[in-house]
């Protein structure tokens, strides 16, 4: 693996991505891109309940590598944007839980990546942004798609055409984060989310994460099916039958499904 990327496991079947170029502010050049992919299959294999990304020095991620797009023709950049969107689905699709240590500012693919994760944890005063326009492009790796259905269209449309980031406080009030923290404390925060959420049954966070996405995409009546439809796994499962147990014994329930 690329030394710009490191997974690191933390136990209880959580794992960190680290992306390392800090004097590039993490950004996404191409063997960044293809081991940031690596990386999020690994921690698959493994069987990850919940996975955390953060990036080192100031930033969390700026975006693309521009200056190394610069260099490249058309087809060249296109699939180098199609490599970030790869990965971006990636981690919008997983089967475990996902959370963006938002420890510096978050740029373009940088936020777009962040769109994808489950939760957005920030840091006090850093700044979050699709700033393409400013370059003469749009945000193309879920950005125009991703950043409407979060916080709506209207807000959306603001971020994206003005290109002016929003401050981690502002993202808070319209949706785009779950959290701001003191920087000091968004590592201890986010790993104790990340504990949390490692104890719950496996099959009926990957269940609720599918429910949610794929429903969304749907009418109301159709959703509702969609989510009937998925009852008998979970009501018959191992996992429920521990979570039954243990509330009437008033203990903790030891859940030990994985996703497969």
């Amino acid at each position: 693996m690329s030394q710009d990327v490191f997974l690191e496991p933390l136990g209880d079947d959580i794992f960190e991505i680290r992306l390392e170029r800090p004097g590039r502010m993490n950004a996404l050049g191409v063997a960044t891109v293809a081991a940031l992919q690596q990386a999020v299959s690994d921690a698959a294999t493994k069987h990850a309940r919940v996975l955390l990304l953060r990036g080192s020095g100031s930033a969390f991620c700026a975006g693309a590598d521009l200056k190394e797009r610069k260099g490249m023709d058309l087809n060249a950049r296109m699939a180098h944007n199609a490599a970030i969107n790869d990965v971006i689905n990636d981690i919008a699709g997983a089967r475990f839980v996902t959370i963006a240590l938002l420890n510096g500012l978050a740029l373009g693919g940088g936020l777009e990546m962040a769109l994808a994760c489950d939760f957005r944890i920030a840091a006090v005063g850093i700044s979050l942004g699709l700033t393409e326009s400013r370059v003469g492009a749009f945000p193309g790796a879920g950005g125009t798609q991703r950043l409407p259905r979060l916080i709506g269209a209207s807000r959306a449309m603001q971020m994206m055409l003005s290109g002016e980031p929003v401050t981690s406080e502002h993202a808070l009030e319209i949706g785009l984060v779950n959290e701001v923290v003191a920087p000091e404390d968004l590592q201890v925060r986010a790993h104790a989310l990340a504990r949390r959420l490692a104890g719950h049954s496996a099959p009926a966070m990957e269940a609720i994460k599918r429910l949610v996405r794929q429903g969304m995409e749907l009418p109301l009546a159709d959703a509702l099916r969609l989510e009937r439809a998925a009852l008998p796994e979970i009501l018959g499962s191992a996992d429920y039958a521990e979570g039954l147990s243990a509330f009437e014994e008033r203990r903790a329930p030891q859940f030990n499904r994985r996703v497969p």
